[in-house]
């Protein structure tokens, strides 16, 4: 298991475009408070499931047990249905909730030497395909979960009988009462290798369907893998909206069954433009699906906690807060790993280093070992960690709102078009803000409009389309500030007295002194930005650039977040020097503060009050903390 808009430049598909006002935040539920565990499912199996699910503190069980991913059960899901079924209702019974793993557009033929029928012998047709018109056809040698001599191969989304097959398989799995449908990957083929650079898939139902959409044809109107090519990236925008659709239907069609039932997808790629290659982007997902697992590694080596360098923690940090930003209160679940048997790194360790950089991020924790889904590295210390965040789960996954902070725009379609120049300048500037403990909030098309900070910055954002200039235009009208910075031609009146401007992006800047030696690179290097974000909601905190912070109203009181990865290196430390006399200073008085170690217990801090102010000398902070204290 693993710059302006030309008119028309876009295809005017509801997920790339700017709502005109912020939707409401949904009611949580209980995928917003899973500590997930992972479980291969057989009918006789259900019991036993339960039961270690229950003594190990998880809630929110997986069961692995796919239907449409094999085909013999795509055919026949009797038995599977069955299981399902029991597994679902053992887990009510205990209390628990219980969702069930399928493929999203992969399908595995067993022992396909042997076999007569298997999916590519029996439907050629439904597979996915290269320009060049090669299939979608693997076998063991090109992923870990292939076993030899099965057939593996990849379907199309516009396959229309695969379609209809899958889709009734999925109203069977929602009769069954389980509660969650679990959809892996369901990518355009470009992953494996050989298939990378493909921007597949041009079968020939795929290619009707662009050209019914565009009038165009996929096969000889457009410049593969040229950005700036107009039709290519029609291509691209069509791409991502197929996924998005087909698990829109997944998720109305299971719920036409039940109406409770959850749809999520695992997602690997992230806010890279991996997204674009693969189709499944995860900020066009969030509104079609209840929760998104987010499987997130990008960049070079293993991705184990146990590897992890500090800038890495930092950025992993980026890529949650921008998850949960795209989710709008609906649940982030995060399928990283800690260890895959590094010698010198104590698992435990790594195990609570990855648990707490999510759960402060407001994301769930899913344990697993190595680059697998099922099991643990350490059950007792997995154990633990789940107890902990059972025990102060109101704290770490109540709905958190801004309260004056810096706004910093994430741009899809810029992503989409410019991803390197964009990303290295939003990632420079949260790791900024985070490194200066000042109070940010990432904000998207779909939130622009309500977005109430006295600073927005556009880091290198090159693409605006009309719904967004029209919130910007709003935004600048109100007298606060727009902080432009990098290459940015896209935002008028480019006199306006309250944009400021910097054509040399400090994000970058700062991300490229990051690069070249984190221990080094100081925030106060970029000061001068800094000043222009008049920056704060009247909290002050003072603590090491080493802890990455973010702040936020839990429950009506503000909440600091603390993450600390102070010397933190790949393979080597995996224990966060512990930080002393970080301080919070609150321009109010404040007798009382809360603080919350990582796997520790709520604490009573006693402030000091001088010049209506009250400062706050926190215990120490090992790993990570939380501290909050309630306005008089």
């Amino acid at each position: 298991m693993k710059t302006r808009i030309l008119a028309g430049l876009l295809l005017s598909c509801v997920s790339l475009s700017a709502a005109s006002d912020a939707p409401k935040q949904p009611e949580q539920n209980w995928t917003n408070y899973v500590r997930i565990g992972a479980y291969g499912l057989n009918r006789p199996d259900a019991s036993d499931i339960v039961k270690r699910a229950q003594q190990s503190g998880v809630f929110g069980i997986e069961v692995d047990n796919d239907i449409p991913g094999r085909y013999e059960s795509f055919l026949d899901p009797t038995q599977k249905l069955e299981a399902i079924r029991e597994v679902a209702k053992k887990a009510h019974a205990a209390g628990n909730y219980a969702f069930v793993y399928i493929a999203g557009t992969e399908c595995i033929t067993a022992n396909a030497d042997a076999s007569t029928h298997t999916l590519a012998k029996d439907h050629p047709d439904w597979l996915q395909r290269k320009i060049t018109g090669e299939p979608a056809i693997f076998s063991a040698d090109a992923a870990f979960w292939i076993t030899k001599g099965d057939e593996d191969v990849w379907v199309s989304f516009y396959a229309t009988e695969w379609r209809k097959i899958y889709m009734q398989r999925v109203r069977q799995i929602a009769a069954t009462g389980i509660d969650g449908i679990y959809i892996d990957i369901p990518y355009w083929m470009t992953h494996f290798t050989g298939w990378e650079q493909t921007w597949a898939s041009f079968d020939d139902y795929t290619v009707a369907a662009f050209r019914q959409q565009t009038g165009l044809d996929a096969k000889k109107d457009l410049k593969l893998g040229d950005f700036s090519d107009p039709n290519f990236r029609k291509w691209l925008n069509f791409r991502i909206q197929t996924v998005t659709d087909f698990l829109q239907e997944i998720d109305r069609t299971a719920k036409s069954v039940n109406p409770k039932i959850k749809t999520i997808p695992e997602i690997y790629p992230g806010i890279e433009q991996e997204a674009t290659r693969v189709g499944a982007d995860v900020y066009s997902l969030y509104p079609v699906v209840d929760a998104i697992a987010h499987e997130y590694e990008f960049g070079e080596g293993d991705h184990m906690a146990s590897s992890r360098s500090r800038l890495d923690w930092f950025n992993y940090q980026v890529g949650m807060h921008t998850f949960r930003a795209f989710a709008q209160g609906k649940a982030t679940w995060i399928l990283n790993y800690s260890w895959d048997g590094d010698k010198n790194v104590d698992p435990r360790e790594a195990m609570k280093n990855l648990a707490m950089s999510q759960v402060m991020a407001n994301a769930n924790f899913w344990d697993a070992p190595g680059h697998s889904m099922a099991g643990s590295n350490d059950l007792a210390t997995r154990t633990e960690i789940f107890r902990w965040i059972e025990a102060n789960q109101k704290v770490l996954y109540s709905p958190r709102s801004p309260i004056n902070p810096v706004g910093v725009y994430f741009s899809p379609t810029t992503r989409n078009f410019y991803p390197d120049e964009f990303l290295k300048s939003y990632r420079g500037t949260l790791i900024l803000l985070m490194q200066k403990h000042l109070e940010f909030q990432i904000v998207t098309p779909r939130t622009l409009s309500a977005f109430k900070g006295k600073a927005l910055v556009l880091p290198d954002v090159r693409l605006l389309d009309a719904t967004e200039q029209r919130s910007l235009e709003g935004y600048l009208k109100t007298g606060r500030t727009l902080v432009v910075i990098g290459q940015n031609d896209s935002v008028q009146p480019s006199g306006a007295a309250n944009i400021i401007r910097f054509p040399d992006s400090p994000g970058t800047a700062y991300y490229d002194e990051l690069e070249k030696s984190f221990a080094t690179a100081s925030p106060d290097s970029q000061q001068k930005f800094l000043s222009a974000l008049a920056a704060g909601a009247g909290i002050e905190v003072s603590a090491s650039p080493e802890i990455a912070t973010s702040i936020s109203s839990v429950e009506g009181s503000p909440h600091i977040f603390f993450a600390n990865f102070a010397g933190l290196k790949p393979h080597e430390v995996v224990i966060p020097a512990t930080q002393k006399s970080v301080t919070v200073t609150v321009p109010s008085t404040v007798g009382v503060g809360h603080f919350l170690p990582f796997l520790g217990k709520t604490q009573e801090v006693r402030g000091e009050v001088s010049n209506e102010k009250t400062v706050f000398t926190l215990p120490d902070i090992s790993r990570g903390a939380v501290f909050w204290f309630e306005k008089k």
